[in-house]
């Protein structure tokens, strides 16, 4: 509906008051609104990668234990609606433009963020559906990130730690756990990944100082080569299997399941299983080591820092030598480590494009071609991406195109692949 549109359209307009870290305007907006956020139980996940992934695992689980269950993540790849999950259907259009319309008001005299607006939509309808737990994932860092109104979560959970959003969250490794480790509350359970020696010890000390226990994945994993099995008092993981590719994702799926496991003592092994195998069904999660197409191959990837980039050619590298060539069409914003990422993916690629995404933190195209070409990296400069994957889908030959860098990206690179299809 048209109303429903020009909501969103003021939603988006929202962008342009960028990134703005606190927490007194969200909880001033929240407390008019009833505190939605006080009603709920939480699982709050940070981390540099693969707190998506573990949002989408944890979420699954529970759904198949029968909870129903709130999923909250971002950014949306194609339709905003993707943000706000309940029991595998996503938040209707209808309840969005009511909230929107409703609170219309108080957003502008708020001056609240995209952000902010959308965390508290969920907040919200999570409440309205009567769920029994939410998932959320943070936006960005976690101490002062919208999502960190949440004052009582069942289980933190720190899937993982590294450089990014340095202009924004500190130059060091022990600066940016400190900010992941903000979401850490009196009375819950934490429980992290495999994180560097000095943001274990940060995590460690934010834990021993709020007297909450902390639990580390690696203390039940038992790895052997791309193996791993983990051990606890509840749940076994031995042969298991999860749709979502690369090694990553089964410590992913393990911390997931550690998480659930610890929590709610859910120690029913078909569950566990049930819970990884459909967590795409379930949570219908996009963009992770994603194949688009076949014949030619195009594979989507939501890389978006050094750590992810490293993790993602981990496993193409696994199937590389099955194709003539290996294609790149990359982009990234502004604040990533660009210079980083274009080291690690240095002869990885025969050919390597550049683009740029419709996004205020964009990194331009020009400056991301200059950023490869310090580093010893040939690269052209793509501005019509429609045209360009139009003629990638035309070629006979047997060649992969990776896009990857960005989430902004792969969302483009969907509602492209889509205006295609329906053209066919």
């Amino acid at each position: 509906m048209k109303e429903f549109q020009t909501a969103l359209n003021k939603l988006f307009s929202l962008h342009t008051l960028g990134i703005k870290l606190g927490l007194d305007n969200i909880q001033s907006f929240l407390n008019l609104i009833n505190n939605p956020q006080n009603k709920l139980k939480f699982f709050h996940i940070a981390g540099s990668n693969g707190k998506g992934s573990t949002a989408s695992f944890i979420y699954s689980i529970l759904f198949q234990a029968g909870y129903k269950v709130g999923l909250y993540t971002s950014p949306h790849f194609v339709k905003f609606n993707e943000r706000i999950i309940v029991n595998g259907k996503y938040i209707t259009d209808d309840y969005i433009y009511d909230f929107l319309s409703k609170y219309d008001k108080l957003i502008e005299e708020k001056k609240l963020t995209f952000f902010e607006v959308t965390t508290a939509l969920a907040f919200d309808y999570f409440v309205s559906q009567k769920v029994d737990y939410a998932v959320i994932e943070t936006g960005l860092g976690g101490r002062l990130d919208a999502t960190n109104v949440i004052t009582n979560p069942v289980a933190c959970i720190i899937t993982s730690i590294s450089l990014e959003h340095t202009n924004i969250l500190g130059d060091k490794i022990s600066l940016i756990a400190k900010e992941k480790g903000g979401i850490i509350k009196k009375n819950s359970k934490v429980f992290i990944g495999k994180l560097p020696i000095e943001a274990d010890k940060v995590i460690d000390e934010i834990c021993l100082e709020k007297n909450v226990k902390l639990i580390r994945l690696e203390d039940y994993l038992i790895e052997r080569g791309d193996i791993v099995e983990l051990y606890s008092e509840e749940v076994d993981l031995k042969e298991w299997f999860t749709p979502l590719k690369g090694n990553f994702q089964k410590y992913n799926a393990a911390l997931a399941t550690l998480t659930v496991a610890k929590t709610l003592f859910i120690d029913n092994p078909k569950v566990i299983y049930d819970g990884l195998k459909n967590v795409i069904k379930n949570s219908l999660i996009q963009g992770r080591y994603e194949i688009v197409s076949d014949k030619p191959k195009i594979i989507l990837d939501s890389a978006h820092n050094p750590a992810g980039i490293s993790a993602f050619l981990s496993e193409f590298i696994k199937e590389k030598n099955n194709y003539d060539q290996s294609i790149l069409l990359f982009t990234a914003l502004k604040d990533k480590d660009i210079n980083s990422m274009a080291k690690i993916i240095d002869n990885n690629f025969e050919k390597v494009y550049v683009t740029e995404v419709n996004y205020e933190r964009k990194e331009l195209a020009e400056n991301l071609k200059t950023i490869f070409s310090e580093n010893g990296i040939s690269t052209e400069v793509i501005i019509d991406k429609k045209q360009f994957l139009n003629d990638y889908l035309k070629t006979k030959t047997n060649s992969c195109l990776v896009i990857t860098g960005s989430m902004y990206l792969i969302g483009e690179i969907k509602s492209i692949l889509d205006e295609i299809n329906l053209k066919k």
